[in-house]
């Protein structure tokens, strides 16, 4: 997936109230505020004095001209633009390059999917995934598909979530609800970085979404982790899907529910690093 904003290179000075970021960008020390896509703590990512990429976008209507697009970490990139997530599956999927997923007729995004029993799940009646393929010739069920875009490392391992996700927990319950109802449900992992070895569930910031994971897990959900390439040349930016999964580490089996830790910020109900 090519970016087609004009880019800009800066040192981060801070983040802050979610969605802003005041950056000094490189060609001439000016000190701009530049807009922060991803809503979640951004922990291990945004701190102060790392080398960013922005998207300059040429829209004068906009009130930030800039937003951020990569943060340098040690030796790679991270893509912090949640929203990204979606449209380098998406592509992939139409390049038959997730073995996994491939062999479907086709795939359309934001899907809804309905059921009483999602309700009993907590799930809510009515549940947007990011995608549902369509049975094919080499398969039979429909598939309910949702992506979440990673970036968080601890110990040289990928990290989710980093912070507590209510909106993750429901798409949980309802990939539960919606394996039950029999389709295929998967839940795929898009890390947007290439310096770690594993993905393993973040259980003392989210320890219900840990205990959800487990749970679908035994239902039959299935998960995927991916990494992506990301290549910044002189004038462009383009991010794809890396080849070959990354192992994730499953969850500890629990039984009964633990305590819910305090949601980062004060958008309740938000997603931390979701693609959708």
């Amino acid at each position: 997936m090519k970016i087609k904003q004009k880019t800009a290179y800066g040192k981060l000075l801070k983040r802050y109230k979610r969605f802003l970021a005041d950056v000094e960008l490189e060609a001439d020390g000016t000190q701009i505020t530049a807009h922060c896509p991803d809503p979640g703590s951004m922990l291990t990512v945004a701190q102060p004095g790392r080398r960013v990429l922005l998207a300059q976008y040429s829209d004068s209507g906009r009130k930030l001209p800039y937003g951020l697009e990569l943060i340098r970490g040690g030796r790679c990139w991270i893509g912090v633009h949640p929203g990204r997530a979606n449209a380098i599956v998406s592509e992939a999927l139409i390049e038959q390059r997730i073995p996994e997923l491939a062999g479907y007729a086709e795939h359309r995004g934001e899907a809804y999917f309905e059921s009483e029993a999602a309700a009993d799940l907590e799930a809510g009646p009515r549940t947007r995934f990011d995608f549902l393929l369509s049975a094919g010739a080499r398969r039979a069920k429909d598939c309910f598909l949702e992506v979440k875009s990673v970036t968080m490392m601890r110990r040289g391992e990928y990290a989710f979530p980093d912070s507590v996700t209510l909106r993750g927990q429901r798409h949980l319950r309802a990939l539960i609800a919606a394996k039950r109802a029999g389709y295929r449900a998967v839940l795929l992992f898009l890390v947007q970085r290439s310096d770690g070895r594993c993905l393993r569930l973040a259980e003392d910031i989210d320890p219900e979404y840990a205990r959800l994971a487990a749970e679908a897990l035994r239902a039959g959900v299935e998960f995927l982790v991916y990494g992506t390439r990301i290549r910044v040349g002189q004038e462009t930016l383009s991010i794809s899907l890396r080849e070959g999964r990354i192992d994730f580490v499953r969850p500890r089996a629990k039984t009964a529910k633990t305590a819910k830790a305090k949601p980062f910020g004060q958008g309740a109900g938000r997603g931390s690093q979701s693609g959708g």
